[in-house]
């Protein structure tokens, strides 16, 4: 069982077994117990889709809406972006360690690395983003801007601004 906390500070647990995983699967024909399948496979899908990660979580956790007197639309308010990463992370290790114990070692690997290749592209993004010279593109447009006025002015073509300027 792993747990996480939601943004008013209630502690969730999530526990994956055969009824929950047959829970999940007749509420959203969605099964756990095969995270591979799917094109895209079901992993990617709940990696990359955060509305269907948050139906799952909400009905994992549903048998706690009464020991915390709350609604699943009072659960997915306390979900702000934190708090779905961190039930996310809570969720993966727990595919991990269902799979594990069921001897699917397959399957625990191939969840662990999804786990990773998702804060391996988070971290790149973010590097890139980090990495873009705003100044030095604003400069760049700026130039390009100027010499196509001068050109317009002038009676010649603007040359390569229309592909500049162009979405």
């Amino acid at each position: 069982m792993k747990m996480f906390k939601d943004t008013t500070g209630r502690t969730w647990t999530l526990s994956l077994t055969l009824g929950t995983a047959m829970k999940v699967k007749a509420r959203l024909d969605i099964d756990l117990l095969r995270p591979e399948a799917g094109d895209p496979p079901l992993l990617t899908r709940l990696g990359t889709d955060e509305l269907l990660l948050g139906e799952v979580l909400c009905c994992l956790l549903e048998d706690q809406f009464e020991t915390h007197k709350v609604s699943a639309d009072d659960v997915r308010a306390g979900f702000d972006g934190g708090t779905l990463l961190a039930a996310q992370q809570a969720f993966y290790e727990e595919l991990v360690d269902f799979f594990r114990s069921r001897g699917r070692r397959d399957r625990a690997t191939v969840v662990a690395k999804q786990q990773a290749l998702i804060q391996a592209a988070a971290a790149t993004i973010e590097a890139r983003i980090e990495g873009i010279d705003l100044d030095a593109a604003l400069r760049r447009i700026d130039a390009e801007l100027d010499a196509a006025i001068r050109g317009v002015l002038s009676g010649t073509s603007p040359g390569s601004l229309g592909s500049t300027l162009r979405p």
